[in-house]
């Protein structure tokens, strides 16, 4: 696939700055969204790492503090699981806008049984998906009242290969981990495009920006213990997956772009250089079944009726400053 390469120059070790700037990033506590949280933190802005777990919030804090001299980080309790809970979270934050929400945090089960959330949706796409569909509405105000605010959504490669069912959106007939868990990605990555779709109509400052991390592995990332540890021997059995794949401190790459670089325009897809599996972060042509918006707007709609969000308040394009949950 054929690359859209910025004109900027970017070095993912040279970041510019961003002092005075707000991030919020979803399940900043783990995996992708910790390094993406350490290296947002490196920029001088101040970061806010949503997260379930407060005890590991405060392990990756400490642990982006111990790493980041001078780190503005802290951690607002965030369970995406449980959509009752966001306007409580979306209050916590306690600022005055927001630049960036980096919409990371998710839920990738391995084996059966099906499991649903507290709202009776299937974990995967109620936690993936509609929790951060409805999180947005709940930081839209926050987000308007930056100078150029950006919805940043991480999907995932493993979305690629997968295509959305509209009448078994929740796996109940269909459940299969794995693609589930596919699905839940590209649902959010749909949703990402439609969004700014509507930004754009409705003449928003907000942008909305898709991501993905490639191909990223435990073994070979960088241990932050207690957040990551990584043993020689997982090391060595990962090595020659380094042809192919990377860590996700790299897979974090894309997204850090994506909030920092002045280029990055809304609706875009983003992912790493190489086979979109490793490297520095370039612009995608979006994925084929990605340009069907007419599959995006009836998630949109589903969306809003799965989760009691207005379709249309006011802007006539199911957006708006004073969505809220009914």
């Amino acid at each position: 696939m054929p690359s859209v390469s910025s004109s900027a120059p970017w070095d993912v070790h040279r970041l510019p700055r961003a002092d005075g700037r707000v991030f919020l990033v979803t399940g900043g506590n783990a995996g992708i969204g910790y390094f993406v949280a350490e290296q947002l933190s490196m920029t001088g802005a101040a970061v806010v790492l949503g997260c379930r777990n407060p005890a590991k919030a405060d392990a990756a804090s400490a642990s982006i503090r111990s790493r980041v001299p001078g780190a503005r980080v802290r951690a607002v309790r965030l369970d995406l699981a449980d959509l009752s809970s966001l306007r409580t979270a979306a209050e916590s934050l306690d600022v005055e806008h927001l630049d960036v929400v980096v919409h990371n945090a998710g839920v990738a089960l391995d084996d059966p049984p099906r499991e649903e959330t507290a709202e009776g949706h299937e974990l995967m796409f109620g936690t993936n998906h509609l929790g951060h569909f409805a999180l947005t509405h709940r930081l839209m105000p926050l987000l308007s009242a930056a100078p150029a605010a950006r919805v940043v959504t991480v999907g995932s490669f493993a979305a690629k290969t997968e295509r959305l069912d509209p009448a078994d959106l929740q796996s109940r007939r269909d459940y299969r981990p794995k693609r589930t868990y596919g699905r839940s990605k590209l649902a959010q990555m749909y949703f990402g495009l439609e969004l700014d779709r509507r930004l754009r109509a409705a003449d928003s400052t907000v942008a909305s920006v898709v991501v993905h991390p490639g191909g990223a592995l435990d073994s070979l990332t960088p241990p932050r213990p207690p957040i990551h540890t990584r043993t020689p021997g997982a090391r060595l059995r990962g090595a020659p997956a380094a042809l192919l794949l990377q860590g996700k401190h790299a897979g974090a790459w894309p997204a850090v772009r994506a909030v920092l670089d002045t280029a990055v325009r809304g609706g875009e897809l983003w992912g790493p250089r190489v086979f979109g599996l490793r490297g520095e972060p370039r612009r995608e042509e979006l994925w084929n079944h990605l340009t069907d918006a007419s599959v995006a707007a009836r998630l949109w709609d589903k969306s809003c009726e799965l989760t009691g969000i207005a379709p249309d308040l006011g802007f006539g394009l199911g957006l708006g400053l004073g969505l809220g949950l009914r």
